[in-house]
């Protein structure tokens, strides 16, 4: 992608992106190793997987202009504060929140601005937890403030928002009653959904605590490890 920005006139939208891409490749490594650790250490693993994405100039250029602003690198420094982008799915979401509070002990992590849309979903039924942080990257010229939006999901609403893309992106906001009603009733399935798993999981944990082996003769079977590992 950078390779198309070395023209003198789109060098500026460069170093924009550049900066916004350091700051996702170190965030992306210190969730990495806070994974690994609990996967080691705690024998669980909060994060389910990372998704991250730098906006390209042509997206950036037509946010600025829909929200009436000139399409420059200035106005994408003040006003643009989603040009990098993380999407971090987790199980429950619990695990969400204790993430977000493990990430407000870095000290390099400034948290700017959160929006719960868990707590408080959105009308369509929408929920994820945005959080605007700044993260300091250090440059041969010194360092840069980046700001980075974090999003916080578990798998159900990551579901539900990936498929209320593809079928709702043709409609612009404008869809049609029914169709807003159906997406608004499969929202709050899927938060039942979210919520009965993790009253399992708690169930679980107590079990475990309290050190009860409930015995079974159901068929229920499950491989001991269905997990697809790297060879070495």
């Amino acid at each position: 992608m950078f390779d198309a920005l070395m023209t003198d006139e789109m060098k500026p939208w460069r170093d924009l992106l550049l900066v916004h891409q350091f700051a996702v490749d170190e965030i992306r490594t210190k969730l990495t190793i806070l994974d690994e650790e609990y996967r080691n250490v705690h024998d669980y693993n909060p994060i389910e997987h990372i998704k991250y994405r730098v906006k390209k100039p042509a997206g950036i250029m037509e946010k600025l202009q829909r929200i009436g602003l000139e399409p420059t690198v200035e106005n994408a420094k003040k006003h643009i504060f989603d040009i990098a982008g993380i999407r971090i799915v987790c199980a429950f979401t619990a695990d969400i929140y204790c993430i977000i509070e493990l990430l407000s002990r870095q000290k390099d992590f400034a948290i700017v601005e959160v929006k719960d849309y868990i707590k408080n979903p959105k009308e369509n039924g929408y929920k994820s937890l945005h959080v605007h942080i700044e993260y300091p990257v250090f440059l041969s010229s010194g360092v840069k403030p980046t700001r980075v939006e974090i999003q916080f999901r578990t798998i159900a609403m990551d579901f539900w928002a990936s498929v209320e893309h593809k079928i709702y992106y043709k409609y612009r906001e404008h869809a049609p009653k029914l169709v807003q009603a159906e997406l608004k009733g499969c929202a709050d399935m899927i938060s039942s959904l979210d919520d009965r798993m993790y009253r399992l999981k708690q169930i679980i944990d107590e079990l475990e605590v309290s050190g009860a082996e409930a015995a079974s003769n159901s068929a229920f079977y499950r491989e001991p490890n269905d997990h697809y590992e790297e060879e070495v």
